[in-house]
Parts: C-alpha cells; sequence; structure tokens
C-alpha cells in the first residue's frame, strides 16, 4: 500500500530516482517505493506507517435491519489502497478505492466511482446474444451516483490526487439490495487508504410498511412499501438523500429522513472499529501554499466583481464577469504571456480569481442580495404551453427563467415495453421518461455522443417523481415514453423536466391522478448564519452549498434528492427546506393548472387506440390456433395488433377505433362461455332436412332448428338460408353436453316489437 511522502522539499529528489528494482511514483506530496513487490515506506521518512506486509483479515459485525451486517478487510485486494468485504443477508458487494499520483495541470478532483452487478451473482447469466456484461446498465449507472455523490464532498479541496472506487457484487440473495452496501462499502474502503477522507459515513434504505418505518427493507417489502428512501451522513447530520414516495407528506418524510440517520451512527461506528482493528492511523494532509494571487486579485477585483455579478441576465452577467477577469490578466500578463517575473502563472491567477468571485457571490447572497434581484423564497417567471408540436401524441413547453424543458409524449403497445435484465429481478417497465441535455442549452460547443451520467440521473429522477400519478396499466393499458429536451438552461432542468413531463401527459390525454411539480432549493452557508434560496440559478448552484430538488403534488412530495459541497445539514435546515420547496411547488402547480386544467378526455387521434380483456388463460392456445394461424388471420382481417400475455390478459391495438373493436369482438366471441339470452353474429356452416348449423364464434357452433328459423311456416330450410350466409340468432339454451340451441324467430321477434313500440312512441309525440 503507498505511503505519503511528507516532506515536499524532498520531491524533486526523489523524482529523478528510477533504478532496478526500485520505483518511485510521485504527485507532489506523494511518493511510492516498491522493492520485491511490497510497498515499503518513502526514504525520507525512515519508516513505514502503512505498509502491506503483515495486513491481517479482520471483521466488524452488527445486527442492522433485523440481519448481520459484516464489513472484513485484509482478505482480498492486498495490493489495492483500501478494500473490504460488505455482506449483509447472503448479498456480498465488494468495494476497492485505489489512489494514484494527480496528472500535471489538473484543477479539479478526479474521482470516479464504478458499480457493477454480475448476473452470476444470482446464479444467471446475461440476456442476449453475448454471456458476458457490457457496459453498465442504468441502474449500475444511478448507484455510481448514489456512491459518489455523499463521499465527494468530504475531500480537501486543494486535494486533486487520482482516486477511483471500484464496487463489484459478487453474491446476491434477491432479498437485500447491495446498492446501499455499495455506498457503506466505499466509506470503508477510504477509511482505510491513504487518502484524507473526512468521513466514515453510512448509508441506509428506509421503507414504509403497513404504517412502520421499515431499515434495509427486503425487496419483498419494497413491493408494498409507498416510500423508498436512501440517506447518507454521517454521525452528526445528513450528507445525502434519493428518495420517491406516494405523495407523502412533508411531515413523514422528515420523520422518515430522521429514523434512518439514527441507524447510520451504528454504520459510522463500525467503520471506526474496523480502522481500529487493522491499525490504520487517519491520513494527515498538507495543505499547498496559499496562492500567490489571492491576496492582490481580492484587492482589485472584490469591487468591480460584485457590480457584474448583480444582473438578472445569465449571459451579460458572465460576460461582464469575464471582463473583470480579462483586465486582470491583460495587467499580469500582457501580450499572451504565461508567467510572471517572479515565477507566478496565468493558471494560478485564474485560480485566484475563480475563489475570489465564488466568495463575493457568496457574501451576497448572504447579505441578502441574490444574483438575479430575486428575495430569497422568490420563483423566477413560469410560462406553460402545451400542444405545442404537431403529430406527437403530446406536448408541452415549460419556461422557469432561463431554464426551459421541451417534452413530448409517445404512446405505444405493450409490445413497445423495455424489459429490463437484471441480477434482482427481471421487469418491464410501460413509462419512460428520457431527458437531454445538449450543448447549446448553456451556450457551448460539444460532441454530441451518448447520454452521459448526469443525463440518466436526471432522467431517472424527474422519471420515479412522475411514475407515482401515473395510472395502473391495467386503467390505461399503453405504454407511454416521456422525453424532455433542456433547450436552455439555468438552473435545475430536472425539475423544470417534471413540470413540462407533467404538462405534457395531460396534454396528451393520460389520466394522472395528480399534477406534479418540482423545484429545487440552494443553500448558502457561513459566518454563522444561512440562506435557503429557492428555484436557484446556475451560478448558485456553482457556488452554493446545497442543491436539494423536491417534486410532488398538492398531497405530498414524489421525488426528493439532496447533494451537498459541505459536510452535512441538519434536521431544521431539512424541514426549513421541505416547507419552502412546498410553497414554490404549489405556486408552480398554481401556474401550471391556469394553461391546463385536467388531462384531456381522450388521447390524441394520432395515437393507437387500444383496449384489453381477460380470457380464461386455458383458452390462450384456442385464440392464438395451431402455429398461430387464428390470430394471424384475426390480425390480418382487422388490421389490428394482438398480444396475449400468459395471464390471460388479451390487448388490441389499431390504427383505428373500429379495427380495434372488431378484433375485440371475435377474441371476446371466441373466448367467452356461450351465454343464453344473448344474440350472436353468426354464419351458417352446413344445412340439413331439421335446421342449419350455424357458427357463433370461432369454433363454436350451434343449431337452429328448422322451427326456429323464421317466424312463419318452413318448408325448406333452403328457403330461408344457404351455407356462408350471415345471420342473428339467440342461444335459447344450452343442454348438458354444451349443445346450444339457436332460434333466429326470436332475434326477428324482438326486432318486430322494437319496431312496434318506436312507432307507438311517433304517433303518441
Amino acid at each position: 500500500m503507498g505511503v505519503r511522502c511528507r516532506r515536499r522539499t524532498h520531491l524533486d529528489e526523489v523524482r529523478s530516482q528510477s533504478v532496478a528494482g526500485v520505483l518511485f511514483v510521485l504527485s507532489g506530496r506523494v511518493s511510492r517505493q516498491k522493492v520485491k513487490g511490497h510497498y515499503q515506506s518513502c526514504p525520507c521518512d525512515g519508516k513505514s506507517t502503512r505498509g502491506r506486509v503483515g495486513r491481517v483479515k479482520v471483521s466488524v459485525e452488527r445486527e442492522v435491519g433485523g440481519r448481520t451486517l459484516t464489513i472484513t478487510t485484509g482478505e482480498i485486494a492486498k495490493q489495492a489502497s483500501g478494500a473490504v468485504l460488505v455482506q449483509h443477508g447472503e448479498t456480498v458487494v465488494f468495494v476497492a478505492a485505489q489512489t494514484g499520483p494527480a496528472r500535471p495541470g489538473l484543477d479539479f478532483f478526479p474521482l470516479t466511482v464504478d458499480y457493477r452487478e454480475r448476473f452470476a451473482a444470482a446464479g444467471k447469466f446475461p440476456g442476449g446474444f453475448l454471456k458476458r456484461e457490457g457496459r453498465p446498465t442504468q441502474r449500475e449507472i444511478l448507484t455510481c451516483r448514489l456512491t459518489d455523490r455523499p463521499i465527494r464532498p468530504l475531500f480537501p479541496k486543494s486535494f486533486k490526487d487520482e482516486l477511483q472506487v471500484m464496487s463489484n457484487v459478487l453474491a446476491c440473495d434477491r432479498k437485500n439490495n447491495p446498492d446501499v452496501l455499495s455506498i457503506n462499502g466505499a466509506s470503508a474502503a477510504l477509511c482505510l487508504s491513504p487518502v484524507p477522507y473526512h468521513g466514515p459515513i453510512g448509508a441506509v434504505r428506509v421503507a414504509l410498511v403497513d404504517g412502520e418505518l421499515v431499515l434495509l427493507p427486503t425487496t419483498e417489502q419494497m413491493e408494498n412499501s409507498p416510500l423508498d428512501l436512501i440517506v447518507a451522513g454521517s454521525t452528526e447530520s445528513i450528507l445525502m438523500i434519493e428518495g420517491f414516495a406516494n405523495q407523502l407528506p412533508e411531515d413523514e418524510m422528515v420523520e422518515a429522513l430522521m429514523f434512518g440517520h439514527k441507524h447510520i451512527r451504528t454504520l459510522c461506528e463500525m467503520q471506526l472499529e474496523l480502522r481500529e482493528k487493522a491499525n490504520i492511523q487517519p491520513f494527515e494532509f498538507e495543505e499547498p501554499p496559499e496562492n500567490p494571487f489571492l491576496s492582490q486579485v481580492r484587492e482589485e477585483a472584490r469591487g468591480p466583481l460584485t457590480q457584474a455579478r448583480q444582473n438578472p441576465e445569465k449571459q451579460e452577467r458572465s460576460a461582464q464577469t469575464r471582463a473583470v477577469r480579462d483586465t486582470l490578466v491583460e495587467k499580469f500578463f500582457p501580450d499572451g504571456a504565461e508567467e510572471t517575473a517572479d515565477g507566478r502563472t496565468l493558471k494560478q491567477l485564474k485560480a485566484a480569481f475563480s475563489t475570489v468571485d465564488q466568495d463575493v457571490c457568496r457574501e451576497l447572497t448572504l447579505s441578502g442580495k441574490r444574483l438575479d434581484g430575486r428575495q430569497s423564497a422568490d420563483l423566477r417567471s413560469v410560462e406553460c404551453h402545451v400542444e405545442v408540436l404537431p403529430q406527437v401524441h403530446g406536448s408541452a413547453l415549460f419556461t422557469r427563467g432561463e431554464t426551459q424543458s421541451l417534452a413530448t409524449v409517445t404512446l405505444g403497445t405493450v409490445r413497445d415495453q423495455q424489459r429490463v435484465d437484471g441480477p434482482l429481478d427481471d421487469f418491464s417497465r410501460a413509462f419512460m421518461l428520457d431527458y437531454y441535455f445538449p450543448s447549446y442549452s448553456v451556450g457551448e460547443c460539444r460532441p454530441i455522443r451518448g447520454p452521459g451520467r448526469r443525463e440518466i440521473g436526471h432522467g431517472a429522477l424527474a422519471e420515479r417523481s412522475v411514475q407515482p400519478v401515473m395510472p395502473p396499466f391495467e386503467a390505461f393499458p399503453y405504454t407511454v415514453r416521456v422525453i424532455s429536451d433542456i433547450t436552455e438552461s439555468n438552473g435545475s432542468s430536472s425539475m423544470a423536466s417534471v413540470c413540462s413531463a407533467t404538462l405534457s401527459l395531460m396534454d396528451a390525454g393520460i389520466p394522472i391522478s395528480q399534477p406534479v411539480a418540482g423545484i429545487s432549493i440552494g443553500l448558502v452557508k457561513g459566518d454563522g448564519k444561512y440562506v435557503l434560496l429557492t428555484d436557484i440559478l446556475g451560478d448558485e448552484d456553482h457556488f452554493g452549498d446545497m442543491d436539494f430538488k423536491v417534486a410532488g403534488s398538492q398531497k405530498g412530495i414524489t421525488g426528493i434528492q439532496l447533494d451537498l459541497k459541505i459536510d452535512g445539514i441538519n434536521e431544521e435546515i431539512i424541514r426549513k427546506t421541505l416547507d419552502q420547496a412546498r410553497d414554490a411547488r404549489r405556486e408552480l402547480l398554481r401556474q401550471m393548472l391556469m394553461t391546463i386544467r385536467r388531462p384531456r378526455a381522450a388521447v390524441s387521434p394520432n395515437a393507437p387506440k387500444i383496449s384489453t380483456t381477460k380470457i380464461d388463460p386455458e383458452k390462450i392456445g384456442l385464440l392464438i390456433g395451431p402455429g398461430g394461424k387464428t390470430i394471424r388471420a384475426m390480425q390480418e382481417d382487422t388490421g389490428a395488433q394482438i398480444d396475449v400475455q400468459d395471464d390471460g390478459t388479451v390487448t388490441v391495438s389499431a390504427a383505428t377505433a373500429a379495427s380495434a373493436d372488431e378484433a375485440m369482438a371475435r377474441i371476446e366471441a371466441m373466448t367467452e362461455e356461450i351465454k343464453v339470452g344473448r344474440i350472436y353474429a353468426g354464419t351458417v356452416n352446413s344445412i340439413k332436412d331439421f335446421g342449419a348449423f350455424i357458427e357463433i364464434a370461432p369454433g363454436k357452433d350451434g343449431l337452429c332448428h328448422i322451427s326456429e328459423l323464421s317466424d312463419g311456416f318452413v318448408k325448406s330450410v333452403v328457403d330461408i338460408c344457404k351455407v356462408g350466409d350471415k345471420m342473428e340468432v339467440k342461444v335459447i339454451a344450452v343442454d348438458d353436453q354444451n349443445r346450444v340451441k339457436l332460434s333466429r324467430k326470436a332475434v326477428l321477434a324482438e326486432a318486430a316489437a322494437g319496431e312496434t313500440a318506436s312507432g307507438e312512441g311517433d304517433s303518441n309525440a
């Protein structure tokens, strides 16, 4: 395991050394010497505090959520900077943390988090032609983000070394979800690594089962829970929240958060005990010297920046800020110079300017002056439009300040559902929301590639925030896909996607139970006080301490996500944030409902016409026919698409209502039981002296006796009908042997009675 060199003066001496059997890897503060396969101490230290030699297996365990949670280190991946096995029930996740030297010129913290689920962990093969896992799935990407978000703020801002955290699901019992274990494992591995990690943290999932909060619920319990909440934090505060609920009131959400945080302390204690058992001392980090330009830039640029940053227009505000920076660059680095006479660099000047710019924005906010002139709880101007595009099944344009989302809806059949395979379970998605963030939305040029982690994460957040109000598939048998194109962005485009999606769904005639809106609340904390900001700008997100997204209806919360840049927030801030978000959400809903009050009465005429019925599963074979002959013929005759599920659910879709109705009538006639007293449209199959056999459903016929063919005397059957004739007949009896007796005479009598009644009504009139 690597050992930090704490003498910066030793750097140049060590960097030049490269002899046989000895390899030094350096990154400003790092040196590693590898001798005979083992990492030893830096030569300037004379001793090793984190050597790999002699590492032994140690474990800690506690009962968490009614099952034993175990964290083990020292057995697997001994060359990694830190590695642990986390086991809960029979689900096992391996997490390794690896540090490396910083890349020259890097101005950000290169933390990379990866999470993979192997199908073999659940004794399964991957679906498809290739029997090897490929690129990460959406679930894996979302879990990467879940693991990354709570640990990223816990490193010094000046720390720029490479750091990678890799989580791998080794065993999955399909009862205990491995995603939360990845967060705990990442924290434990970092506690064992030679990095300045200000942990530990813990993470738990909270569910609501039969009105009771449940810690680390099983997958079976989650099926009956209206709440899916993941909370991560330290012993003192909450660091990350990711939760979805079925319109849960704010007070109940806070109760669930505090319930989860109470148990997080146990997980933090386990990691501290593990580090102590492994004889690992917390890493001591030496902050780099102060930027040589900082005091000078602070003195010269603070005033101009204060003026430049107070402008309601994003582009003007950015242009004025760049002008202040360019003035300083020209002063210190004229004619395109890169370095001053005293050795200071252009990069150092820009870094100092960024620091002062952030300080100015934060001071303005704390003094009650937001960058665009709003009060802390004010929304930006909101505009809503629906039915903005022809041909599509539903569309809406939602604009909030300089953030804009264009949403479109596509309605499809059961065949359009997305099939998702995974170690935990296999399922189909009937509702999808995809989020796109093109570079022009922020005035930039970038290559157009596939969706990144951020786009996938924002789309999933918006999708799960809208999902609770979607009608059940049984009541609305459509597959629904929403696309949110961010056409302009200046803060919280994911919550704008929630609003535009709701408007477009209502425009498409989808009977959602409640409209949903979303808003983001920011935080600036300093000098012993804090300010909560409703509807944050992009700059307020960048310079602030928090991005707390809350989506929901008038009844309660459907989606909640917290990202922090500080080491946590307390219950007071959480409660005030949710209250402020509720007020903003209700105002957004009011303005949205002024545009469209309720879902349209019918789906778009451009959408397919879909209806469903349920048949006896034993009759599926009858409907499909030998080799699919019957169902194919029915589809060709009617122009409809027919899909049959194993449970007997039949879905019929067609371009026109007439085609769908005809196909449905045929299905019902074929599969339902023959009912006495019902009139059927039949076809004459054969003629006998004593009557006609008439097919009233595919494969089902009955006898219409000669005496029942007409209301008068019938000398011969052929006087009334011939083979192939269509006629309406009424079922008058079904005997014990399931033989059907039909009557055309009864149909004629009913028709005559109806005409008589109609005529009497006309004469009375």
